[in-house]
């Protein structure tokens, strides 16, 4: 795997995005299934919602669902997306680049993240610019790549841009603020299907509640 930090910026995806066909399943991510399931549907943002599989889900289950992405480009897709599925007046639009993530004063009853990985360690610092956006009494899930066995602690020097980028759902403590309880820190295993092939991948979730 190559060491290609052209994947952390926007132009990338701006150009995978606009390409043709569809670049995700358009199923919800079956961590966010799990834990959001049973919650009562409120306000909630998605950041880094990519074509929207996860906006729509919760849009479809009654919540007002903004997503966010740094991609004007899989942003342009989601909102077409959305008013395809029928839920374009429960969706609205956001795009902001995580690592300058700022709710300035709006807040959410669920704010969620997946596989979002920025460079060198960042998603502690993106976990804690999206505290910021949590209503009391809402919840954050934030899930992840978990790092290849036997790789270091998040931040540590590795050979890839890549694997420095994932992260232990525990290493993103840090980014927590007073008045956050963690519900949920661990890894779990998820299986991936690639050229027939199904292997095991840990994802990394946190799951935290905003007490006040």
């Amino acid at each position: 795997m190559s060491d290609d930090t052209s994947i952390f910026e926007h132009p990338a995806w701006d150009e995978r995005y606009s390409g043709e066909g569809t670049i995700w399943s358009g199923e919800p991510n079956i961590q966010l299934v799990a834990e959001a399931s049973d919650l009562a549907p409120g306000t909630a943002l998605d950041l880094g919602c990519g074509e929207g599989g996860d906006v729509i889900w919760l849009a479809r289950r009654g919540w007002s669902v903004t997503g966010a992405d740094f991609s004007a480009a899989g942003l342009t897709r989601a909102t077409r997306v959305a008013e395809d599925a029928g839920v374009g007046k429960r969706t609205d639009w956001w795009q902001v680049d995580a690592r300058e993530f700022d709710a300035a004063g709006r807040t959410f009853d669920l704010v969620t993240s997946h596989y979002l990985h920025p460079r060198d360690g960042g998603m502690v610092d993106v976990v804690s610019r999206l505290a910021g956006a949590v209503a009391p009494g809402g919840h954050m899930l934030v899930v992840g790549h978990a790092p290849p066995p036997g790789a270091s602690d998040l931040g540590a020097h590795e050979p890839n841009a890549r694997h420095r980028a994932m992260f232990l759902a525990a290493d993103l403590l840090p980014g927590l603020p007073d008045g956050f309880e963690p519900l949920v820190v661990e890894q779990r295993p998820h299986p991936h299907t690639r050229v027939g092939e199904t292997i095991e991948i840990d994802d990394s979730v946190l799951l935290a509640r905003r007490r006040t």
